[in-house]
């Protein structure tokens, strides 16, 4: 898979994929990340607040003098399908069921087909307005092409909710709705940049750099107690995963690591590398799933991307 890509301004859905996992030496350049951290919603270790980790869409690549791809899950609709939110509104700190369909606009019929990615129909991502909370979640599909999954989300505010997936035989697409949690609101920031985030008693070191409308190359380099981690396992068919949302509108944007586990190439670590296009000036929050013994661990960054 192609490593370019990009996350392109304003309006339309369209995830596309940047990245590869494979190890490599050590940090490039200099990035201002954030510290916080965001575990996974399935075997996680962190705080409620902390919790955090959608595939790409279209798979589009980002080349020179190309028109940048567009951003995902800011329509609703688009290409002939719907996302259907039949939960569009859940209680704060309370456990509920999300449920949703993906419709088919020609038809009016939830879509019971898909071709899967990274191991799964589908990937759903959930995060807060403010871009604190952060939740990705393999919800699982009935026969009439619902889906559900249960969800617990720790503030009150607005939220977006995003369905990223490939109709059989069709093109990827991430759409977008949503969704209210209703509860005492107080709006946050997201946290200021910084180039390290912990998460379960592990260091990520966040490098490299981001340049509107030029490809860079980010690494994440993962440490125990001072030491690497050179022994990741695989979650959904690779040792990392990287979800971008711009700031503001939340465009959405998830990287699909290049190479996989066993093609004799990919090394488990420590360090994950991407390469990435940011297609405006502004402030991104970058999320970043990976495994190790057993648990996925979900650390988060801040990253501000000057003009």
């Amino acid at each position: 898979m192609n490593t370019g890509l990009r996350i392109a301004a304003f309006t339309a859905a369209l995830a596309a994929t940047f990245g590869t996992a494979y190890a490599v030496g050590g940090g490039v350049g200099e990035i201002a990340p954030g510290p916080s951290s965001a575990a996974h919603q399935e075997h996680t270790d962190a705080s409620p607040a902390e919790r955090g980790g959608g595939h790409g869409q279209g798979h589009e690549q980002g080349h020179e003098g190309a028109e940048p791809a567009r951003p995902g899950g800011l329509q609703i609709s688009e290409r002939g399908y719907t996302l259907d939110l039949k939960t569009p509104r859940l209680t704060a700190g309370e456990s509920a069921d999300l449920r949703f369909a993906i419709v088919q606009d020609t038809t009016g019929r939830p879509v019971t087909a898909y071709d899967r990615e990274h191991e799964k129909e589908l990937h759903l991502i959930v995060a807060s307005r403010d871009l604190t909370t952060f939740r990705h979640l393999h919800p699982t599909r009935a026969a009439d092409g619902t889906w559900s999954t249960p969800v617990e989300l720790p503030e009150a505010g607005g939220y977006r909710v995003f369905a990223d997936f490939t109709p059989k035989g069709g093109e990827g697409l991430t759409l977008g709705a949503d969704l209210g949690v209703s509860g005492a609101y107080e709006p946050a920031e997201p946290p200021a940049p910084a180039a390290t985030a912990s998460v379960g008693g592990y260091e990520v070191e966040l490098g490299g750099a981001l340049t509107p409308g030029e490809d860079g190359e980010l690494t994440l380099t993962v440490s125990r107690h001072g030491r690497p981690v050179r022994d990741l396992q695989p979650y959904l068919g690779a040792y990392g995963h990287l979800v971008a949302l711009r700031s503001g509108d939340l465009a959405y944007l998830h990287v699909h690591p290049n190479g996989e586990p066993g093609d004799g190439s990919t090394k488990p670590g420590p360090t994950i590398s991407f390469t990435a296009m940011a297609p405006s000036p502004g402030t991104y929050r970058l999320f970043l799933d990976f495994k190790h013994q057993g648990r996925v661990h979900t650390a988060a960054f801040t990253v501000h991307v000057p003009r």
